[in-house]
């Protein structure tokens, strides 16, 4: 009897996995664990909020599957709680980036089985609702910026003009969609018609220990003040060419240059030209867990986005709640969500313009320790206010009410 009836278990999986072939969906589809697969079309290496978002997922107790692209420079991913998967693509940028990219998606959702899809800015939206109205599944929208008024789109109107057709085809009716602070919210919504959910993007709270490392350790200066520009997304307008030419007013200072950007190369020719090698240094982009090591260590934090689109003026730079919670000052630019931030909780300053002599006359009037002990404390203050652990609340109220349908 053990044996027919071991023997009718196992028919009985095969039925299951040749029905799920058929339908097109995976095996787990007769699982009562509910699946989230979360698209993005970076590497996932630095990508923050996602990380962020499908942590929260998996304590929920969400399957999840995040799926992004892998470059030929990609460094390897750091093991994490939820399953992973990058595409390989022959293109990595440009017209034939994208429309590779878009199919690539199409049929890796295609073949997997999902009840929720979550798909991070417009250049995953497309694949992700076709195949939530195909199988009648919840769709999330996360947009981590106002996509079709980048620099990069503004400047190219053919490109921008299809990316706000696509945009409009796809945005309205949408549920359930999240951005990244009230102004953007604001701005979509008197567009479209939608009610995102706000969703700032702060660090955990509650992460593992920096690892203690000393200026000497790291080969940083012990005698200058260090000055630290971070981020995925140093591209031009967003301050760091007048952050570089301002080194030129401050010899008492090192400006640290963390992250990549289309910007780098510009910057590092310009501090060759103007022989600035020995204040300021480039470190390409780090794991975060490398990158605290070297924030915690900074004197001043940048933020200097200048107004000159839409996106950045309504821009929150994760940088700004990363320097939050390391304790290091901010000088930000005078922008509506920025400034509301810096203002409000008091920790640090904002730039009067982008010249370069007044960045490096704010920055030296920042070094004085009076103001470094108020700002450092009241970032460590502030930091239980402005988390993840706060924020999560929207996205767990979301997502919720999924996990408890039949």
């Amino acid at each position: 009897m053990p044996d027919l009836q071991n023997a009718c278990v196992a028919i009985y999986a095969q039925a299951m996995k040749v029905l799920a072939v058929i339908f097109l969906i995976s095996p787990h589809q007769f699982s009562p664990v509910k699946k989230a697969i979360v698209s993005v079309i970076n590497d996932l290496v630095t990508d923050q909020r996602v990380h962020k978002t499908c942590t929260t997922l998996h304590e929920m107790g969400f399957d999840v599957l995040l799926v992004g692209r892998e470059k030929r420079d990609s460094p390897p991913l750091a093991p994490r709680a939820y399953r992973t998967h990058r595409m390989k693509l022959m293109f990595e940028k440009g017209v034939l980036f994208y429309a590779t990219f878009q199919w690539r998606l199409f049929w890796f959702l295609l073949f997997r089985k999902a009840d929720v899809y979550v798909a991070n800015d417009l250049d995953t939206l497309w694949p992700n609702r076709i195949l939530a109205r195909w199988r009648n599944k919840m769709i999330v929208y996360d947009a981590h910026e106002i996509f079709t008024e980048v620099p990069e789109l503004t400047n190219r109107p053919t490109k921008q003009k299809l990316w706000k057709r696509l945009e409009r085809h796809l945005v309205p009716g949408l549920k359930n969609m999240f951005t990244v602070n009230a102004s953007i919210a604001a701005w979509y919504k008197e567009r479209y018609n939608v009610n995102p959910y706000v969703l700032r993007n702060m660090p955990r709270l509650h992460v593992s220990p920096v690892c203690m490392k000393t200026r000497e350790a790291l080969g940083l200066p012990t005698d200058r003040k260090i000055v630290l520009l971070q981020g995925a997304g140093i591209n031009v307008d967003r301050g760091a060419e007048e952050a570089v030419a301002a080194m030129e007013f401050l010899p008492e200072a090192i400006l640290l240059i963390i992250g990549s950007g289309d910007v780098i190369a510009t910057l590092k020719r310009n501090v060759a030209e103007k022989k600035l090698e020995d204040r300021v240094r480039f470190i390409a982009r780090l794991p975060l867990e490398e990158l605290r090591i070297y924030t915690r260590l900074a004197d001043v934090g940048l933020t200097l986005d200048k107004d000159t689109n839409i996106n950045y003026r309504f821009s929150l730079p994760n940088k700004i709640f990363d320097y939050i919670h390391a304790g290091v000052p901010v000088l930000a630019s005078d922008l509506i969500e920025v400034k509301r931030i810096v203002e409000t909780y008091a920790i640090g300053a904002i730039a009067p313009s982008h010249d370069p002599k007044t960045i490096a006359q704010t920055l030296r009037a920042m070094f004085d320790e009076s103001k470094q002990q108020h700002w450092r404390a009241q970032a460590e203050k502030v930091k239980h206010e402005l988390c993840w652990e706060a924020e999560e609340v929207n996205l767990k109220q979301v997502f919720a009410p999924l996990l408890k349908a039949k």
